[in-house]
């Protein structure tokens, strides 16, 4: 299905760095106003479960003037609409990407359980681009998966629409998707022998991969815990996820930290680089070359390619050279 788009629509945001994904209530003003300082790689103004039903047809205004009226420099900018189970979706898409489309750059969809859904939103998209005199493709979508369906769904869902550049966790949802007799929503559960979101985590993470998008694990709901947080953000930057939701400020800079390499990774990668280069280029021009006390190949040269521009991408400078490395070997 992904095989019928020959290139993706929504191209300004696809490939910036989202380690720290900050939720922000978007019926907050003072909440909004305080977003754009506080470092993350993207923000989300959010018009679902942080807004009380009462309060989401203001929020929308709130959100839009918030859009216009502040300096978000390089955010990427995203705003989560509600679930198509409700009556506000057609609304937030319309009032908000139709009044602020020109910096919003996605709208993220909840608790996807079809592709079908993700289609909806392309073509109502699509329309209120027209209509507010914005290029084609220009607002990204952002697809979360929460429930069994959607875990089941995860493959067609992430190929369901060129606009598609981020799939997201949605733990807390899940367990309560899953009938999980806990409450711990998403925590590790110290009597469960191993880790019983893993499953999920992978399932997502290869749906993804598999058709070009960035992803992106949910929230952790110990807001106060850092130390807590710090621990559980390794779960799924370990598998290779591209970072993490924040809800508070000192969650973003703990990912921000997190979820980049090393300064010794980020040099060592572009060291690896650098003699896999010369290897393959001159002298012998061999395949495989010893490294230090490493062999190295082209394997070695994509999983270098993949640090190096994660590294690159959170603005990382390359400090030392192959002669410092191998010195500590």
């Amino acid at each position: 299905m992904g095989a019928r788009y020959p290139s993706p629509m929504s191209e300004r945001s696809r490939n910036l760095p989202r380690r720290s994904c900050l939720s922000v209530p978007g019926s907050s003003e003072k909440m909004l106003a305080k977003a754009p300082g506080l470092g993350a790689d993207m923000v989300f103004l959010d018009l679902e479960d942080a807004v009380a039903p009462m309060e989401k047809p203001g929020a929308r205004d709130k959100i839009v003037k918030a859009i216009n009226d502040l300096d978000w420099g390089d955010v990427v900018l995203c705003v989560r609409v509600n679930a198509w189970d409700t009556k506000w979706t057609y609304g937030d898409v319309i009032e908000v990407v139709g009044n602020a489309g020109e910096r919003l750059e996605e709208v993220m969809l909840p608790k996807v359980q079809s592709a079908a859904e993700v289609v909806a939103l392309d073509l109502l998209l699509t329309q209120v681009e027209i209509n507010a005199g914005l290029p084609p493709g220009h607002i990204g979508i952002e697809a979360q998966i929460e429930t069994a369906r959607g875990i089941i769904n995860v493959e067609e869902i992430c190929a369901a629409s060129p606009r598609l550049e981020t799939i997201i966790l949605g733990p807390v949802d899940m367990s309560a998707s899953m009938e999980m007799p806990s409450l711990a929503g998403g925590l590790q559960i110290p009597e469960y022998p191993g880790d019983y979101f893993h499953y999920v985590f992978v399932k997502i993470l290869m749906a993804g991969r598999a058709n070009g998008l960035q992803v992106i694990d949910g929230p952790y709901v110990k807001v106060r815990d850092n130390e807590g947080f710090r621990d559980f953000c390794k779960r799924t930057q370990i598998l290779g996820y591209d970072g993490k939701w924040a809800l508070h400020p000192d969650q973003v800079t703990i990912l921000n930290e997190v979820f980049s390499p090393s300064q010794e990774q980020f040099d060592k990668a572009w060291d690896v680089l650098d003699a896999y280069r010369t290897a393959t280029t001159e002298g012998e021009r061999k395949g495989a070359v010893m490294f230090g006390k490493e062999m190295i190949d082209e394997a070695s040269r994509k999983m270098a390619e993949q640090v190096a521009a994660r590294g690159a991408a959170a603005g990382m400078k390359r400090e030392k050279g192959v002669e410092d490395f191998l010195k500590t070997e």
